[in-house]
């Protein structure tokens, strides 16, 4: 008995070490995220204001898809953000899926679309389209495709099999790009012609006025919560991406905003309707199957390549929209097992996805197994609490200084002024993003692993604010 207890005590020693261990590592990654992250984005900055290359005639032509189920209060506010978009050549085309709202209702109204008969090649198998509506009579086409409900990505891949031009676009219904955002995120298509896709930057429009294509006076919003959402969007996207992007390592393009090259998303297969995490798969089906088949491709990350989007503003919304982004990157990983320790995928194996596996599949078990572990330790004295708190600490510390970092890295890059009360709400809020926010999202997490084969084909269901979209242009 005596050496059973004994064993469990080292035990429990090992697996602090290792729960010490695991923190060090994710901070060391945070570092070089952000080190690595803030350099590429002020070296992008300077590129930026050398090249003019896209004033020119150079346009790429591409489809804007827009997936939508029950988007009343946005959907039009979108398309009309995307009708001053500083491009000369692109189409738009919403795809209704089984909406029961009034989505398709205001789109055809305010827009005065058309119903045409139009067949839609079938490259990708899908639901049964219902209409077919247009218009011409804007800057950009408009095409509104009623179908019967079939999950986001089916409603995509009905997009796809509509889009009449090489290159496509994903957004979301809530979503605004930035006047420039689609000028920007071609531009590594011709820069290099084995680009087969881009992912841009998700920022947080909640609260924010967008008038022309631009946002007015940027200021955080004024929830806590989603005001420590900005924070943990910009670490994610400005600093993770943007290393992982330095060796074609990117397993991810937000389902908010990508650029995608049609005839590979086509021989790959498309969208697959039997996960909720379609962009992640999507990206690790276009990785393998380049792999498998012996193409020379990239995938790149576009920094300056600007997408506004709501986020949740209630605790039950964001563990809602986590859980699922936690399903669908667990059926991705399980679906793509094969890349992991695989010597023929490289780096993309054993960095991208051992990195997935580790910090954000399996996190969830490892940090509360950690903090389990830590309380059993602390009631058989086997915990010096002195050291432990002082490592959480500068843990927590060093984590929001890389936070805060990264977020004033991306103002000052953008000449976005902020006020002293929003850098002082800045700076009181970045611990609260590293402990609290985090704690909230893990719990998400862990509970996206019950059930997860359950709601395949269920939308991401974000409650949404009613926005309005100002334009001197647009009446």
């Amino acid at each position: 008995m005596y050496a059973l207890i004994e064993f469990g005590k080292a035990a429990l020693v090992v697996v602090n070490i290792f729960f010490v261990i695991y923190l060090i590592g994710y901070s060391t990654y945070l570092f070089l995220c952000s080190i690595i992250g803030n350099f590429m984005l002020h070296k992008h900055h300077n590129y930026r204001k050398l090249s003019n290359l896209l004033k020119d005639d150079y346009y790429v032509p591409v489809s804007i898809l827009i997936p939508a189920y029950n988007e009343e209060l946005t959907v039009v506010e979108t398309v009309k953000s995307l009708l001053e978009l500083e491009y000369k050549l692109y189409e738009i085309i919403v795809i209704d899926d089984g909406s029961t709202d009034k989505t398709a209702e205001k789109l055809i109204k305010y827009f005065n679309l058309k119903k045409v008969s139009k067949p839609i090649r079938n490259q990708i198998k899908t639901s049964k389209v219902l209409g077919v509506y247009e218009t011409n009579k804007f800057k950009a086409k408009i095409t509104l495709i009623k179908k019967g409900n079939g999950g986001k990505a089916d409603a995509l891949n009905v997009g796809i099999n509509a889009a009449t031009f090489p290159y496509f676009t994903s957004i979301d219904a809530d979503s605004m790009l930035q006047a420039d955002s689609l000028e920007n995120i071609v531009r590594p298509i011709l820069e290099d012609e084995r680009v087969v896709a881009c992912g841009g930057v998700v920022r947080i429009n909640n609260g924010l006025d967008v008038e022309n294509g631009y946002v007015n006076e940027y200021h955080l919003p004024k929830g806590i919560l989603t005001s420590m959402q900005v924070l943990e969007y910009d670490r994610s996207f400005l600093a993770s991406r943007i290393l992982f992007d330095q060796f074609n390592g990117n397993l991810i393009i937000s389902g908010a905003f990508g650029l995608f090259k049609k005839d590979i998303v086509l021989a790959a297969g498309g969208y697959d309707p039997g996960t909720v995490g379609e962009d992640f798969e999507l990206v690790m089906k276009i990785h393998v199957f380049c792999k498998m088949h012996q193409i020379d491709y990239l995938i790149k990350y576009v920094p300056e390549a600007v997408c506004w989007s709501q986020v949740p503003e209630t605790i039950t919304g964001l563990m809602k929209q986590r859980r699922r982004w936690n399903k669908g990157l667990l059926q991705g990983m399980l679906k793509y097992k094969e890349v992991f320790f695989n010597y023929r995928f490289g780096v993309l194996s054993f960095v991208s996805f051992l990195y997935f596996l580790i910090y954000e599949l399996l996190s969830p078990f490892i940090e509360l197994f950690g903090i389990f572990t830590m309380i059993v330790s602390y009631f058989l004295d086997l915990l010096n609490v002195p050291f432990m708190m002082m490592f959480m600490l500068i843990y927590i510390l060093f984590g929001g200084i890389l936070s805060l970092c990264t977020f004033f890295a991306r103002l000052h890059i953008e000449n976005i002024k902020l006020s002293f009360r929003d850098i002082i709400k800045a700076m009181l809020l970045c611990t609260l993003e590293i402990t609290v926010l985090r704690f909230i999202i893990l719990l998400a997490r862990f509970s996206a692993f019950i059930g997860y084969k359950k709601r395949k084909h269920e939308w991401d269901r974000v409650e949404r604010i009613r926005i309005e979209y100002k334009s001197s242009k647009l009446k």
